[in-house]
């Protein structure tokens, strides 16, 4: 199945927006009749019949809709960008693939990136959203530094992965419907910073025996979660 992104469906409109359009008419050569089915990033599907084929506007009638089966647990993961990009969209993709509700980018002391460029990280959500063939779209929250992060109020139970040896329970064992989990650059987290998030209750957690890269961690981090939550 073919999806196409329409966010606009939740305000009513019944056509797709330039770049799906024209992704649509000119490069899968659909045309009018032709039934497509479209998300809208909110957890809908829908089966729609072209009515409009245009590379700049296709417009469409809904046949009908469904939502996407809904997951029992919410996940957020705050973690570091690595200095290398490509392992970071490739975090983001993959935990897109597994299950995950929202990321942000976490800048730390021993973070080597301070930049990211929201928009193609959007496009690489996206991307995965739609070949993992979910109908909803993790959020990618704006960039936070560690200490404003840390310091706010969390509606969630909070972990820290980090590699420091100290007394530290199994992400494993830790069942949780709604975590959110710290992780750290390629340098690990600060002293300063594990005993900030301590201090404003995060539990710390390790993730298995290895030592982990910032992408991989991200990676087992989610992929424990939804272990965790498996029928």
């Amino acid at each position: 199945m073919q999806l196409f992104y329409c966010p606009e469906l939740t305000k009513g409109a019944l056509h797709l927006n330039n770049e799906e359009s024209r992704h649509c008419i000119k490069v899968l050569r659909k045309k009018n009749g032709d039934v497509i089915h479209l998300i809208d990033g909110q957890g809908n599907f829908y089966e729609v019949k072209i009515n409009l084929a245009s590379q700049k506007k296709v417009g469409f009638e809904i046949l009908k809709t469904w939502k996407e089966e809904k997951r029992p647990y919410k996940l957020h993961i705050a973690i570091a960008p690595t200095k290398n990009m490509d392992r970071f969209e490739w975090f983001l993709e993959k935990v897109t693939e597994i299950g995950i509700d929202e990321v942000t980018p976490l800048f730390c002391d021993r973070s080597e990136r301070k930049t990211i460029k929201e928009e193609r990280l959007n496009k690489i959500l996206l991307s995965a959203t739609k070949q993992s063939l979910k109908a909803k779209l993790p959020l990618l929250n704006d960039a936070s530094s560690f200490h404003e992060f840390v310091t706010k109020t969390h509606d969630s139970h909070t972990f820290i992965a980090h590699c420091e040896d100290q007394n530290k329970e199994s992400l494993k064992s830790m069942t949780s419907s709604n975590p959110t989990i710290l992780i750290g650059p390629e340098g690990d987290f600060s002293p300063e910073e594990i005993r900030l998030a301590l201090e404003h209750e995060f539990k710390p957690i390790h993730l298995g025996n290895a030592r982990l890269r910032t992408e991989t961690a991200g990676i087992v981090a989610c992929h424990t979660v939804a272990l965790q939550h498996e029928k």
